[in-house]
């Protein structure tokens, strides 16, 4: 039996739904929290993020520990388990004594987006980010009330290189609402494809692993869920500022069933809009008249730098905001 092998098997323990029973945990609908513990499936997320051995691997929200076995079963190096929730430390600290001997389980009672990653994989080096991926593993079943946020945060500093990508193009495997993980992997003229689709695809090769029905976990959802892997591009489609790209693409599929032209002209102020939204569109080598869903990848890449060289051309558009108030003209003698 290989080494490997022997890191996998733990003292007996209570299954995870004896401890949800024996501490009286129940999900908060107001953290969002639905709990997975069929074994089978929680392995099979596992498996959807690749090899983990001797790995680093961060789980976001390990709630009661359902995922968390199966990470420890597979035997990285050191598991992180981020937990907002401190009711849920008793379960996983009963985890981190059963693994004591093979692996570091460390956990951290926190928000994961104030997590400071840098710190957690501190003794991983640092990679080429044409290199392979680095040792490094975020795997979660991510709240549904900040899935999307979360996502666009990372996807932000992916676009850096910094916190957990600064070690190099370090994997994710999470769940998100089946739809949400739907937009993540649409493709041209699909119609769930929208600004999230493009966000992550400029940046991540993304691929929709599999689907979890509802019914698998406690309390049921009202929807299924998609289990997701992002792997960072070795060459991202656009090498921008991350705000200059999201700003354009909003702006674009902010008329999604219009041409594209009316949103991406929205970029503009009104003495400007004419001229500089086509001009947007031209320099892209982009048709003004398809509707956002229905332009590539490629094309929003050009687009963004299309904006950049015009926002070099007329500094004063950088600034616009179509959304922002107007500023009242006074008039003399007016009160």
């Amino acid at each position: 039996m290989s080494v490997a092998t022997n890191l996998l098997r733990l003292p007996p323990l209570p299954s995870t739904k004896d401890l949800i029973r024996l501490y009286k945990l129940r999900a908060l609908r107001q953290l969002s929290q639905n709990f997975l513990l069929d074994e089978r499936i929680t392995d099979k997320i596992v498996r959807a993020a690749g090899l983990i051995h001797d790995h680093i691997v961060c789980e976001v929200g390990p709630g009661p520990g359902s995922i968390t076995r199966s990470i420890i079963r597979k035997a990285p190096k050191k598991l992180i388990v981020v937990e907002k929730d401190p009711r849920f430390l008793p379960t996983l600290e009963l985890l981190q004594e059963a693994c004591s001997n093979h692996l570091e389980l460390d956990i951290q009672i926190g928000d994961i987006r104030e997590y400071n990653f840098e710190s957690g994989f501190a003794e991983t080096p640092k990679q080429c980010w044409h290199d392979h991926p680095p040792p490094l593993n975020l795997i979660g079943n991510l709240p549904f009330n900040v899935s999307t946020n979360l996502i666009i945060r990372w996807l932000k500093s992916v676009s850096e290189r910094k916190s957990a990508w600064a070690f190099g193009r370090t994997k994710m495997t999470l769940t998100f609402q089946k739809e949400v993980a739907e937009r993540m992997v649409a493709t041209v003229t699909h119609k769930q494809r929208c600004r999230l689709s493009v966000m992550c695809q400029l940046w991540c090769d993304v691929k929709h692993k599999f689907t979890i029905p509802g019914r698998a976990f406690l309390p049921k959802p009202d929807v299924d869920v998609g289990v997701v892997t992002l792997t960072p591009l070795s060459n991202p489609l656009v090498k921008l500022p991350f705000d200059l790209v999201e700003r354009v693409i909003r702006h674009v599929f902010n008329m999604r069933q219009k041409a594209s032209r009316r949103g991406g002209a929205c970029l503009f102020p009104p003495e400007l809009r004419e001229e500089l939204g086509l001009k947007l569109f031209r320099i892209a080598d982009t048709d003004y008249r398809a509707r956002p869903f229905e332009i590539t990848t490629e094309e929003f890449a050009r687009l963004c730098y299309s904006y950049a060289s015009l926002c070099n051309e007329y500094p004063e558009i950088q600034d616009y905001d179509f959304r922002a108030p107007k500023k009242k003209v006074f008039v003399a003698g007016e009160e």
